[in-house]
């Protein structure tokens, strides 16, 4: 049976919804794929169910050649297997948290890594079972602070997620590889730009870990990039620090006035014109330590302060920081957090406190202190000498001041060296649509997983995670392909095949409609047919637009000496044709 417009469960909108960010937010909602419920919430109409359906199908094909079991989990879970692995708390703020009716706590799945291990540990007990990879499509829920850009963040999204379960490290690379190359089939199939970087694990835990990110304009990861073939998310990028050095000929530290001075630039103009260094090379930001306070929350709601000392040309980036201190939440320190600690003389603060002890150790202000990695043994710096007005000059890591820890919390810029020595790094923007992990035995650690070698030993299971992002995929694929009059769909993930138009005011344009719509669907193709008899041509042709199936068909004014109008959306093409060979054009 055709599906026709006449009672198909649409409306499509002139307007932009009000809420709406991006072109795909935007033509999602006028074209009637989905509808929003509340912020990041969003119910799916039947063409939206379709599309999602035509990308699930595409995972579930790929994931049955890679060897994986499709199951399905429910979204409510209990609280006890995310507090054996510690994520109850560790997720704080970021999922949905109830009771039931009995006091019994419970959440909203943001991810199902503990009930996956917990099935198999309850039905698996000999490495004669494994290997084995099993997986899901299921709604995850995650309380995202500022869910934003229609299906890109969400609150509740659709995911693919896979695991796969070993007993030695060697089957685990064996997995992760098989799902890692399904990955590149699908998104080819789907027609997506991707780059495979490395990234951080987060919450998730493991060691290997590589996002799949789809470059685009709209995307909110940033990764670098390499002509010689590196790639890693900003968080994931390791600098290059510089050789360490002797202290031998190294002048004194020298404290100097310096009032008055609001920038890393001001110090460096007052530098150049009041102190020039004795080689006459002029001083520049990169030869100034900045040492920047932040507040970390930690999950017992305590707050620490820590001072990160690194270069002055170089920005805090909290998304870095966020990993490098993971799981405490990271802020920039406020005034408040500086009245506490006098001893943090603000605008002039510097690796030591106020009586010259090392902080962190037997500092006054009881601060932990960390410092970028280009802050070396032996490397000279100009930073502040903690008292108003002042700053010191020719001061040398290791010889005047030491520190607790080195953390990757810097900004990246263009040009910096990539750590595998393929050259300079370029930024980019990008979405990602896909992460593999290698979990390791984290999660098979916590809650028990153990079976059976070879000589009858109980050995922990190795685990690897694989997710895709099945809602934000569709989004992405929205944002990609439209032009100024609506979708225009790739024909692997189109909602139906062909969009047969009739146009015409009399009976005979109907007539032959319905004649394309049987030969079309005998052929074996899905098709919707504008049959609404009330509708003007040109609004049909309008939602045609929009909807964006990529080939439209349209009965009209030549209807009557046998001919239609064939559209191609995607190359915007139109030829009028008789009808016998607009059919075979669409069916070869």
């Amino acid at each position: 049976m055709p599906t026709r417009l006449t009672n198909y469960f649409l409306r499509t909108l002139r307007e932009d919804p009000s809420d709406a960010e991006v072109t795909s937010h935007k033509l999602l909602v006028r074209a009637g794929y989905i509808r929003r419920q509340a912020p990041g919430i969003f119910a799916w109409l039947p063409l939206g169910l379709r599309v999602k359906g035509k990308i699930e199908q595409i995972i579930r094909e790929e994931m049955t050649a890679a060897g994986a079991h499709e199951v399905h989990f429910p979204a409510l879970l209990p609280r006890e297997p995310y507090e054996a692995t510690g994520r109850w708390e560790e997720y704080g703020d970021g999922i949905f948290r109830l009771k039931d009716r009995k006091d019994a706590d419970y959440l909203l799945a943001p991810t199902h890594e503990e009930v996956f291990t917990l099935l198999v540990k309850d039905l698996y007990s000999s490495y004669k079972d494994l290997p084995l990879s099993i997986y899901q499509i299921q709604d995850k829920y995650r309380d995202e602070a500022r869910p934003r850009a229609g299906l890109l963040r969400g609150r509740e999204f659709t995911m693919k997620d896979a695991y796969s379960f070993d007993y030695t490290d060697e089957g685990l690379d064996a997995s992760y590889m098989a799902q890692r190359d399904a990955y590149e089939r699908i998104f080819t199939r789907l027609g997506l730009d991707y780059v495979i970087v490395q990234a951080d694990a987060g919450a998730m835990g493991g060691s290997r870990s590589e996002e799949f990110l789809h470059p685009t304009p709209v995307g909110e990861d940033t990764f670098v990039r390499s002509a010689g073939g590196y790639a890693a998310n900003v968080e994931a990028f390791t600098s290059t620090p510089p050789a360490t050095r002797g202290y031998e000929g190294l002048t004194p530290q020298e404290v100097l006035d310096t009032p008055n001075i609001p920038t890393i630039q001001t110090l460096v103009d007052v530098a150049n014109e009041k102190h020039p260094r004795p080689d006459g090379r002029p001083w520049t930001a990169a030869d100034t330590l900045k040492n920047v306070v932040l507040a970390l929350t930690h999950l017992d709601g305590t707050r620490e302060l820590v001072v990160v000392g690194l270069p002055g040309d170089r920005e805090v980036d909290l998304k870095r920081a966020e990993v490098a201190f993971a799981p405490a939440e990271v802020d920039a320190a406020t005034e408040d957090d500086f009245r506490k600690h006098p001893g943090l003389v603000k605008g002039y603060i510097g690796p030591w406190s106020a009586d010259g002890a090392v902080l962190g150790e037997e500092s006054a202000t009881g601060i932990r202190y960390v410092v970028d990695p280009r802050v070396v043994d032996g490397s000279g710096w100009i930073t502040g000498a903690n008292l108003d007005g002042k700053h010191v000059f020719g001061l040398v890591a290791g010889r005047d001041f030491g520190w607790d820890g080195v953390v990757e919390v810097a900004e990246v810029k263009p040009g910096d060296p990539a750590p595998d020595g393929s050259g300079p790094v370029e930024l980019a923007r990008g979405m990602e649509i896909g992460h593999v992990f290698q979990l390791g035995r984290k999660y098979a650690d916590a809650l028990g997983l153990k079976v059976l070698d070879e000589n009858g030993k109980l050995v922990t299971v190795t685990m690897g995670s694989y997710g895709i992002g099945v809602t934000r995929i569709l989004a992405i694929i929205a944002e990609e392909n439209n032009d100024d009059k609506g979708l225009v769909w790739p024909a692997a993930v189109s909602p139906f095949d062909v969009h047969v138009v009739a146009a015409g005011r009399d009976a005979v344009a109907f007539d032959v409609a319905e004649q394309a719509t049987a030969e079309l669907e005998a052929a074996g193709l899905e098709v919707l047919l504008d049959d609404r008899p009330k509708v003007s041509p040109g609004v049909k042709f309008g939602d045609a637009e929009l909807i964006g199936i990529p080939r439209v068909l349209v009965a009209g004014r030549g209807a009557a000496d046998g001919e239609v109008e064939l559209w191609d959306r995607r190359t915007g093409e139109r030829a009028t044709l008789p009808l016998a060979e607009a059919i075979a054009a669409l069916t070869a």
